[in-house]
């Protein structure tokens, strides 16, 4: 018997050792079996996550960027026809063209760039991540405050924390616990295309912090009056913070706001 693999630091490697943990990600990433053609799985590690995808799926290809592990992940999958193991870097892959899905227990430093890549792919349908649960929780508006990228990306993204886990689920144990975040395209966008540049500078205007408030940024480039209408229309208060500024509210401000 070989030596265990020592963990990488470099890679920010935290093993999902939990099968109940990992069985439930599995259940949120594909809620029906055999529902998702294809799905991408980043981050295959020692193919804990990757067992329990594989049944849920026609098509499963397994990102592995440590060439470690690439060996052992391959012989376990090898009686598994519709299993691919990846042995490269899963952010340098290019998005398939058809419709797909993404999962995977993601190295905490890599999670901007991961979330980045999924956002940007066309054909992406939804993407079911386990990070930081700080990460989890800010993005999808479970303090009570919403970040620049989810109001930016929400007319075409919906953001959702679904589940926990524990920092005693993953080896080595992390210092933080972890979240379960569903990013899932929205079938029908909440804006037309034809409106999103507007919607991207307004919500940027927001977001830079000129003028020391939201409403005191919008009046840079609106007059006083329609950013008045629409804060009313939004049922905001002049001194909101924009971070405690909502989707539902932020479409309002379009709606009264966008040329």
């Amino acid at each position: 018997m070989g030596r265990p693999t020592r963990v990488s630091r470099a890679l920010s490697q935290n093993f999902l050792t939990d099968r109940t943990a990992a069985a439930r990600l599995a259940q949120l990433a594909v809620p029906r079996r055999k529902e998702s053609p294809l799905l991408l799985e980043v981050g295959a590690g020692k193919g804990a996550l990757t067992e329990l995808l594989a049944p849920r799926c026609r098509e499963l290809h397994a990102y592995e960027i440590d060439p470690r592990l690439v060996p052992a992940l391959r012989a376990r999958f090898s009686d598994t026809p519709h299993v691919r193991v990846i042995g490269d870097d899963f952010l340098a892959a290019r998005p398939p063209r058809a419709p797909f899905s993404v999962a995977g227990n993601v190295p905490f430093s890599r999670t901007a760039a991961i979330v980045d890549w999924c956002l940007r792919a066309p054909a992406l349908t939804d993407a079911t991540l386990l990070t930081q649960l700080e990460y989890a929780r800010k993005r999808t508006g479970d303090y009570g405050s919403w970040t620049r990228l989810t109001i930016l990306t929400w007319p075409r993204h919906e953001w959702r924390l679904v589940g926990r886990v524990g920092r005693r689920s993953f080896r080595p144990v992390p210092r933080v616990d972890a979240g379960i975040v569903r990013i899932e395209r929205r079938r029908t966008p909440l804006l037309d295309d034809g409106t999103y540049d507007s919607w991207r500078r307004l919500v940027e205007l927001g977001f830079s912090g000129a003028g020391g408030s939201l409403h005191a940024s919008l009046r840079r480039a609106h007059p006083g009056r329609r950013v008045d209408a629409a804060f009313r229309a939004a049922r905001l208060g002049t001194g909101v913070l924009v971070g405690e500024v909502p989707p539902g509210a932020w479409l309002r401000l379009h709606e009264v706001l966008a040329p």
